[in-house]
Formats: C-alpha cells, structure tokens, sequence
C-alpha cells in the first residue's frame, strides 16, 4: 500500500497569480499536489502553522517567520515599477489629503498594508486614522479620505477610478527606494523540506516551468482569463507583464529594504545584509 502524501501547496486567489498556476494543469503537474485555493493571508496563516508544506507567504508574515521557512526563489510576486493591483485610492489628490486622514485599509495582504503605512507616514508626513472595511472600494471610502487596495478589486478600480485618484503603490516605492517591491514570497516549512528534499524539488521545478510556459503561451493565458473576469486580453497582458515572479539579487535587496524599514512597525526577524540568500530550496537539500 503506498503511504505517501501529496505536498500540501498553496495557491493565492487573485489574478496575479494566474501565470505561475497556469502551466501546472499543461504539465500535469496538477495532479501531483494538494492545491488549497485561498486568500493570501490565510495561506500564509496555514503555512506558518503547518497546513500547508509548501506555498505562498505575505512578505510580512515570512518575515516573522523566516526561522522556520526556507525561501524558494521562483515563484514570487513582485514587481520593479508600477504593479497596478495594490494601490491607494483616494476622494482628492495625494497632496489634498489632511494631515491626518482617515484611511480604510481593505486589504487581505499585511505586506500591500504595511507598503501603504509606510509611504503615507514616512514618505507623505501624514498621520492617518486607521480602520479596517471589505475589500471593495465603495465600503472602503465610505466615511474615509483614501483607502489601500489590492488584488483584481484594485486592477478594477486602476481601469475605472470613477472619478477617484489612484496611486501605484508599487510604484512609489520604486521612486522611494530605487528598488523593487516583493509582496510574496514562496516558502517551504524547513521542516518538511529536511523530510521530504525530493518532492520539494519537484514542486520547485513544477512551479518554475509553469511560469515560463505562462510566459510562452501568455495569448492563451489572458484569452483565458478574459472568459471569467472583467478585463479584456489586453489589459491582463498589460497586467501579467508588469508582475515578476521570480527573486533576482535586485529583488532580494527591495526585499531586505523593506525589511529594514517594516521593523518601524511590526515584529520582523531583521535580516543580514546578505540574507535571505538567493541559493535555492533544490540546491540546499539535494
């Protein structure tokens, strides 16, 4: 009788993250997980309390937890400029907003909340009163002067501000920092990654390919998406384009940058100047 268990793995679902699954069902390389479709912060909740094997992180939350995490540096969702889906949108212009405004964070992401905190309070000098709404822009700016927004509710209001002012978050960290923003990460629990090296591999590998298969067929990725969303091909080619989902050396410093300045406000494990490393899962457990 065979024992074995398939990898426990995690899957974002948002739209960005349609390229980095859409080559596992060409490959068949489906069928050799256990796929939990979920909301970023509760993968990242199920991977840090060992749910999950293997899966998606917020940036912040892997932070927290990088003692008991290996990172895998493909994939990742990031981007070197304006990202388009974690944004914040707000009734007047950015230089109109009160000195404290009352900001609706109606995110499911800690990292696109924290990235908004910090431009608004140490970039911008606001002060802001905080609340937390739905995630869909008429709750969150009811009663407020801005809200932080991310995934296709975000995407949707950058294609159609009704009359609101949209700022790419992703995009003013570039200018901030001169460097990329990370949103999330994948990571292995280093426990199951000593148990099980072989399968970890594979899902690396897995996951590898499907991004460069997305990458390849991206026409018949978007004609794909565009059956079910509310964007056309060639908005969501923009949008795919845009999105990196892989670790590059530039990467991994914006992400020690923001680690450096997210200690302001949360409890994260402050990293060296060389780590994380950029070495992979594969080649640490071969």
């Amino acid at each position: 009788m065979n024992n074995a268990r398939r990898p426990r793995v995690g899957h974002i679902a948002f739209l960005n993250c349609m390229p980095i699954y859409w080559g596992l069902a060409r490959t068949g390389a489906l069928l050799e997980f256990e796929l939990r479709r979920d909301a970023p912060d509760e993968l990242s909740r199920l991977l840090v309390e060992g749910d999950l094997d293997i899966g998606p992180i917020t940036l912040v939350e892997y932070l927290k937890h990088a003692d008991d995490l290996l990172l895998i540096p493909d994939p990742a969702v990031a981007a070197d400029g304006p990202v388009l889906s974690v944004n914040l949108v707000s009734k007047v212009p950015l230089a109109d907003l009160p000195a404290e405004p009352r900001v609706s964070l109606a995110s499911f992401s800690r990292t696109g909340v924290l990235l908004g905190k910090m431009l608004l309070e140490d970039r911008y000098g606001r002060k802001p009163a905080y609340r937390v709404t739905a995630p869909d822009v008429d709750s969150a700016l009811d009663g407020a002067d801005a809200a932080v927004l991310i995934g296709d509710e975000a995407l949707r209001v950058h294609h159609d501000p009704q009359g609101n002012h949209v700022l790419d978050l992703a995009a003013e960290w570039k200018d901030w920092t001169g460097l990329p923003m990370v949103f999330a990460v994948w990571a292995v629990r280093r426990d199951y990654a000593e148990a099980h090296p072989g399968l970890v591999k594979d899902v690396h590998l897995a996951f590898r390919d499907s991004v460069r298969l997305s990458r390849a067929e991206i026409d018949a990725v978007v004609a794909s998406a565009a059956r079910w969303e509310p964007f056309a091909p060639a908005a969501l080619a923009e949008y795919f384009d845009r999105l990196q989902f892989g670790l590059s050396e530039r990467h991994l410093a914006g992400l020690r940058e923001f680690a450096s300045r997210a200690a302001r406000y949360t409890e994260v494990k402050d990293l060296s100047p060389e780590g994380p490393n950029s070495s992979t899962v594969t080649s640490e457990h071969q």
